[in-house]
């Protein structure tokens, strides 16, 4: 059994031993080398991934050809792409590790058989989901009501961990900058060695 994930489940709900151990038997062990894709635009996302080691992004291509940004992970974190999960369409999305990375894979298919075991789960994912909703409501207020400079400076009070993790480029995509202007307000910052 993974421990960092059966910490993680208790910060939301309480399993039993044998609870704990039947989910994560569920659960799919994989790793992705340093610029591997987890899932990628044009398939059908089947699976939810908890990152145990490493650090990945979820993206999209713009028409004009540029990486946009929507969400950075670390360990102890769920990605996967909801409208594709859900909906059974294609995904617009890229879900790539930045350095080498270790998680745990969970088909959507086996999702209602794990509720039907173990109820209490479904509350987790709804925890889950209800968070990664409210992340986006924030993210695109701080986008439409933050200078660059204070979007920059919240990002890094909120997320220090990510700075030294992640391409100075990718930063940049995920806050809606060029990498020459990121690099001008990171030039300064103290926090940053």
């Amino acid at each position: 059994m993974n421990a960092a994930l059966t910490n993680y489940l208790r910060r939301y709900v309480s399993l039993s031993p044998d609870e704990d151990a039947l989910f994560q038997s569920y659960l799919i062990p994989a790793k992705l080398k340093r610029k591997e894709y987890a899932f990628e635009q044009g398939m059908i996302c089947n699976s939810r991934y908890f990152i145990t080691k490493g650090c990945m992004r979820l993206f999209y291509i713009d028409p004009k050809g540029h990486e946009q940004i929507i969400h950075f992970g670390l360990e102890n974190w769920w990605l996967t792409d909801y409208d594709s999960l859900l909906n059974k369409t294609q995904t617009h999305f890229n879900l790539q590790a930045i350095e080498p990375t270790e998680l745990l894979v969970l088909k959507e298919s086996d999702l209602e058989e794990i509720y039907q075991q173990i109820p209490t789960l479904e509350r987790l994912f709804r925890i889950i989901m209800e968070r990664t909703y409210i992340a986006g409501q924030r993210r695109l207020e701080y986008m439409f009501s933050m200078s660059s400079e204070e979007l920059y400076e919240h990002f890094v009070s909120v997320n220090l961990a990510f700075i030294q993790r992640i391409p100075q480029y990718m930063l940049a995509s995920y806050l809606g900058m060029t990498p020459e202007y990121l690099s001008a307000l990171r030039k300064n910052d103290k926090r940053i060695s």
